[in-house]
């Protein structure tokens, strides 16, 4: 633990310098305060801004800086260099994941508060939130262990972003989407929210929840025993 704190810290350090994982914590919670003040449409449902922008946070934030982090600082050297110092490689992760998701959360929790969410359905959408940002987080992490640079992790981290961020939006006005985006993690989220505190999870999406979180899980795991990080 005391390595993941070190790890912890070094990261808000670093965030400071690295203005391309900075502006992934910040936008869309911005995106969102601006849109839910600035836009206002007749018979309009509650906190629609805040629920559609963050499933697409929850899917875009914690892959794109989990994935930039780690291979980022594969390509510089600096993780050999943690590697070399007897930092483990379950020690890093833990660090850089435990700041990636407060980092999150606390982009969620401005933007919910200041969009007007309090109360249990806020505390409803806090953990709701968690469990997504960490099925990410998880997905961020196999890609950057993965990737050997920085433009490798790129290539493969848009096209998850883009897939997980733009199902469940295409969805509401695509029946055949709509169909597909089902199955994935961040749809199940977006229908999660929308139902609020009072609605009920069916057996479906709870299996489809459970499912998505395996294979992310599993995919994480391929890809630390093809790679790891001190073999970089």
């Amino acid at each position: 633990m005391r390595e993941a704190k070190a790890i912890l810290q070094k990261q808000m350090i670093d965030t400071r310098k690295n203005r391309a994982v900075l502006i992934q914590f910040i936008l869309f919670p911005l995106i969102t305060i601006v849109m839910s003040n600035a836009v206002n449409i007749q018979d309009m449902p509650e906190h629609f801004y805040l629920k559609l922008f963050s499933v697409m946070y929850l899917a875009m934030a914690p892959i794109s800086s989990m994935s930039a982090i780690i291979s980022e600082e594969k390509e510089k050297g600096t993780l050999r260099a943690l590697m070399m110092s007897n930092v483990s490689p379950v020690s890093y992760l833990l660090g850089v994941g435990i700041y990636d998701l407060a980092a999150c959360m606390l982009g969620a929790t401005l933007m919910s508060r200041i969009c007007g969410m309090n109360g249990e359905e806020w505390r409803y959408y806090l953990a709701l939130m968690a469990i997504g940002f960490l099925i990410s987080i998880f997905l961020g992490a196999a890609i950057g262990v993965l990737a050997k640079n920085q433009m490798a992790a790129t290539s493969l981290q848009v096209p998850a972003m883009c897939i997980l961020s733009f199902l469940p939006m295409i969805g509401q006005f695509n029946d055949t989407v709509a169909k597909v985006a089902k199955y994935f993690y961040t749809e199940q989220f977006y229908q999660l929210l929308n139902n609020g505190i009072h609605g009920k999870m069916s057996t479906e999406s709870m299996v489809i929840l459970a499912c998505n979180a395996i294979i992310v899980l599993g995919v994480f795991i391929l890809a630390y025993k093809k790679r790891g990080l001190n073999r970089e």
